[in-house]
């Protein structure tokens, strides 16, 4: 899908560049982190962007206060030109708006991740993050966002996630012919599930978003719940079959569309010299058969879950041990907060427990490594017999994607049900309860004993499903959304 290069003001808590001082103290760029900005990058060679994020590291401070707070001009790796306008928060806000309310708060509701008889405990510490942390943070993005278009005041605003569901109503007041998106990359709980918040919080999260023209998810499932929220938390007017809510006299288009990945990157990457080194190495300790997950580090991910029923399947496999490995690279995540380091130590216990009941003359089952390697998880996308997702709840899921474009072993996929990509690719994969370990060492056995015509029937109708529906037409659904509403709601064509 070809798309005009548009005036795109993107904002998320995260930019494309973090700044850091070189060892003879020259100031260098790297590439930012995170799956949020890898999956945007493209953007930059699309559109005319400027791109609003936190100032993260130290440096980025430094370069945010040469610039009075002001963009400044920058170049992506491919050469495209693009603006940079870093936040530079209070670090005490920030600390509150990112490690209380975003993520031990947002994130663990969004995914389900609680056991409600014993957490969460809302006391005052989160009272006082969200008024003195989270607010003041999402002031200081809606301030940004305003001052870019002042200088580009044709410019849409494309916000992202669960950082910042505050600012598009910020930005509406005053701004309220600004045309707004939001994207949600992560799942959207049904509305029983909100209730754990106070009132107050659960009514702004939903009011803010509902600031925005559109406001976007990756599945039907996640749409379909935002939809009953607004209707059952805000007592919105809610039109199910246009998909749209009207509250507070706005009326906001709630729109489905899963994010895809840049098939020509991933195939740069196949023969890329350090995927090339990994792939080696991988080869060399390999057994017959190899499972691989890639994940962070984070409770979501279902990783001790994911451990314990290769333990089963090997238990209750025996002629296979010794003959399958799995392989599991695990990106280290937000190890600041304390449910997400004390996550990593289950993580690698579990490994160690079943590392130390089944390994035998050299055979290691479980081959854990704690880093962050890119190209040593393109290598193992190329290399997997069996690739395991099986998270709790996820959004999307980029990896179920990714990895089947490098597969060169006709791997299958085992994907959680609760995985957003589900939804598109189910259909070829082998779907499992990810509370059920039982039924996840049915579908290793499965997935290691199908036919080879049939796991190449799968995988390539995966490929072919994300070969189409890439990032670049993503995109282009999310302007067209942008349109769509103006020119109905307004009477403007774009």
């Amino acid at each position: 899908m070809v798309t005009q290069r548009r005036k795109l003001i993107v904002v998320a808590n995260r930019g494309p560049v973090s700044y850091q001082r070189g060892s003879s103290g020259e100031r260098t760029a790297r590439r930012g982190g995170g799956g949020l900005v890898t999956a945007l990058r493209s953007l930059l060679a699309r559109h005319e962007v400027t791109w609003i994020a936190s100032a993260m590291s130290d440096e980025d401070r430094l370069v945010a206060g040469e610039h009075g707070g002001d963009g400044a001009d920058e170049t992506a790796r491919d050469g495209s030109p693009y603006r940079i306008r870093l936040v530079a928060s209070d670090p005490t806000a920030y600390d509150w708006y990112y490690n209380v309310v975003a993520n031990p708060t947002l994130w663990f509701l969004q995914h389900y991740m609680w056991g409600l008889p014993y957490a969460p405990d809302l006391d005052l510490g989160l009272h006082h993050a969200w008024f003195n942390g989270y607010l003041p943070v999402n002031e200081a993005f809606a301030d940004a966002t305003i001052a870019e278009l002042e200088r580009e005041p044709n410019a849409a605003v494309f916000f992202h996630d669960y950082h910042l569901y505050l600012a598009p109503k910020l930005v509406r007041a005053r701004r309220p012919d600004a045309r707004i998106l939001h994207f949600v990359h992560i799942p959207w709980p049904q509305s029983d599930y909100w209730h754990v918040l106070p009132e107050h919080l659960r009514r702004d999260i939903h009011e803010g978003l509902l600031a925005n023209d559109v406001v976007g998810f990756h599945t039907e499932r996640w749409k379909r719940n935002f939809l009953h929220c607004c209707e059952e938390i805000l007592g919105a007017e809610v039109d199910v079959d246009g998909s749209t809510v009207t509250h507070d006299g706005r009326t906001t288009l709630v729109t489905r569309h899963p994010i895809g990945v840049d098939p020509a990157e991933f195939d740069e990457l196949r023969d890329d010299p350090d995927v090339l080194e990994q792939e080696r190495l991988i080869g060399e300790r390999r057994p017959e058969f190899l499972i691989v997950r890639v994940d962070r580090t984070d409770p979501s991910k279902n990783i001790v879950r994911g451990f314990r029923a290769f333990s089963l399947f090997l238990d209750q496999h025996p002629e296979l041990q010794g003959r399958v490995t799995l392989l599991a690279l695990l990106d280290p995540s937000r190890q600041d907060v304390p449910e997400y380091s004390e996550y990593l130590a289950a993580v690698q216990r579990e490994a160690r427990t079943v590392n130390d009941r089944f390994q035998h003359e050299g055979w290691l089952p479980i081959d854990l490594q704690v880093a962050d390697n890119f190209a040593q998880s393109v290598a193992a996308y190329k290399q997997y017999d069996v690739l395991l997702v099986n998270a709790v709840f996820d959004g999307l899921n980029l990896v179920s994607k990714e990895a089947p474009l490098l597969n060169a072993r006709d791997g299958v996929l085992i994907l959680s049900e609760n995985a957003g990509s589900s939804e598109e690719l189910g259909e070829w994969a082998l779907t499992v309860n990810p509370f059920d370990v039982y039924g996840q060492a049915q579908a290793i056995n499965d997935a290691l004993t199908m036919p080879v015509e049939e796991r190449r029937r799968r995988l390539e109708a995966t490929v072919a499903h994300v070969r189409e529906n890439d990032l670049a037409g993503w995109i282009a659904a999310q302007l067209a959304d942008l349109d769509r509403i103006a020119e109905s709601f307004t009477g403007v064509t774009t």
